[in-house]
């Protein structure tokens, strides 16, 4: 993994279209956020462009409360399935979100926009990078 991708942030202005949309979920504690999952409608998925904890509070089921509230959304609105892109290699990345039921997503069976998604990541340097789809 990058280090940049360790200490760089996305903007806060990056997440506005999530929020605009209903797809952006923020963790509280003790009135401070603490995390945040950031989602989008991509026809019958719910992707999931970024799921973000403090170092500080990791550990504490947090991601994955944001990950039940992403589900229980999708499930409202009728989605069939998340999906999200990961690195593989990274215990707290594809193998976490395989503890909560994605399975990797072989390329040939991903939509365009999921394919498109990991060429793009590639391009900026990231490696050992996986899709990820759950079923709802």
């Amino acid at each position: 993994m990058p280090a940049w991708l360790l200490t760089d942030a996305s903007p806060a202005d990056a997440w506005r279209p999530h929020l605009n949309a209903g797809t952006l979920w923020a963790a509280e504690v003790d009135g401070d956020v603490v995390g945040y999952l950031a989602g989008r409608v991509d026809g019958p998925r719910l992707h999931i462009d970024e799921v973000d904890v403090l170092r500080t509070h990791q550990g504490r089921g947090i991601g994955r409360a944001l990950l039940e509230t992403a589900a229980a959304y999708a499930r409202l609105q009728g989605l069939r399935e998340l999906t999200l892109t990961t690195f593989r290699n990274v215990p707290w990345n594809a193998p976490f979100y395989a503890s909560f039921g994605f399975r990797e997503w072989d390329p040939d069976e991903a939509p365009a926009s999921i394919r498109q998604a990991l060429i793009y990541e590639a391009a900026k340097g990231l490696e050992n990078r996986c899709a990820m789809v759950m079923r709802l």
